[in-house]
């Protein structure tokens, strides 16, 4: 064979091989895109909206699950940004490139306009799989990940109180992923693993148990791309201000110079506390001073022995030193 015929059926290995790879990720590709996410239907579901499940629902809505928190408008020139009385899960609230997330998310109308075409099954399953009525998968702002952990009951809870708000005709833009987030979202949704909410006097699984349905580990893990980097409860992940301000998560761990290794329970307690007492005033906040994201004014309504277990917690926790510069000024 001459070395021009050889060369020629090398090319065409070479061209063949290119090709059966760009099929394989084409193929991949299609896979992520359009076969994903598959998990088992919406669970035929019809939640009795009784007093009790009413207010417990209102309670984890408002002050540990936290869902009026980014589905209602908040006010960011007031300090910790409290919501605006009147937009309770309207939606609206935006998640984007500007703040490092890998897409435009926006936080959707919960109130019975939005999901007057919802089962109470399809609302169960978006909170507890990341899986919309329409089969979208949601990016986990919304902490699925945590809330498929939750009793049966606390979900349902919360369905029944989303229910009872106020329909507010909102219509909001639906959310996109860049590339490849926009492929590896739909890896993300997962079939809940529900679990029965451990006895209060349990305090350390029921502080475990309260801690993942407050998702306080998404905030104070450093993460990058919706993936955990750095060590859990250790703070650092930063949240970035349109005015170009950055506040960082604060070191839950147990750690004495860095951490909570110093303080009491008494201590926690009131930190929370101190935005539900009436000597307490709301300041406004200009543009560079310090801001947080931390929804003070809303998990100040946690009871106390739900915080008293989340602290017994977090002192379980190994200790981690990680010195966590608060708060960058833009100015």
């Amino acid at each position: 064979m001459s070395n021009k015929n050889q060369m020629k059926r090398i090319i065409k290995i070479i061209v063949y091989f290119v090709g059966f790879i760009i099929i394989l990720i084409g193929g991949f590709l299609s896979y992520l895109k359009f076969a994903l996410p598959n998990l088992a239907a919406a669970p035929e579901l019809v939640i009795e909206k009784t007093t009790e499940k009413l207010e417990h629902g209102k309670y984890l809505a408002n002050h540990v699950m936290l869902c009026m928190d980014c589905h209602s408008t908040r006010d960011w020139s007031t300090f910790s940004g409290p919501m605006v009385s009147g937009t309770e899960g309207k939606g609206g609230e935006i998640f984007d490139q500007n703040l490092g997330f890998p897409g435009k998310y926006i936080a959707p109308n919960i109130t019975p306009f939005n999901f007057q075409n919802w089962t109470d099954g399809e609302i169960f399953r978006a909170i507890t799989t990341g899986v919309s009525k329409d089969g979208r998968a949601l990016f986990p702002i919304m902490p699925h990940h945590n809330y498929g952990q939750l009793d049966k009951n606390d979900i349902e809870s919360v369905i029944a109180y989303i229910r009872s708000l106020k329909p507010i005709e909102n219509k909001t833009e639906m959310s996109s992923s860049d590339f490849p987030m926009n492929f590896i979202i739909n890896t993300i949704p997962k079939e809940p693993s529900l679990s029965k909410i451990p006895s209060q006097s349990d305090k350390i699984n029921y502080g475990k148990y309260m801690i993942t349905a407050a998702s306080c580990i998404d905030c104070h893990t450093k993460q990058d791309k919706g993936k955990f980097v750095g060590p859990l409860y250790a703070g650092g992940f930063e949240f970035k201000f349109p005015d170009g301000s950055v506040v960082r998560s604060s070191n839950l761990t147990p750690d004495k110079t860095t951490g909570l290794g110093t303080w009491t329970s008494e201590l926690f307690i009131r930190r929370f506390k101190m935005y539900s007492d009436s000597s307490y005033v709301n300041k406004k906040v200009s543009s560079g001073e310090f801001q947080t994201t931390m929804p003070w004014t809303m998990y100040t309504g946690m009871k106390e022995t739900d915080l008293e277990a989340i602290f017994a917690y977090l002192q379980t926790l190994a200790p981690v030193t990680n010195e966590v510069e608060k708060f960058t000024s833009s100015k």
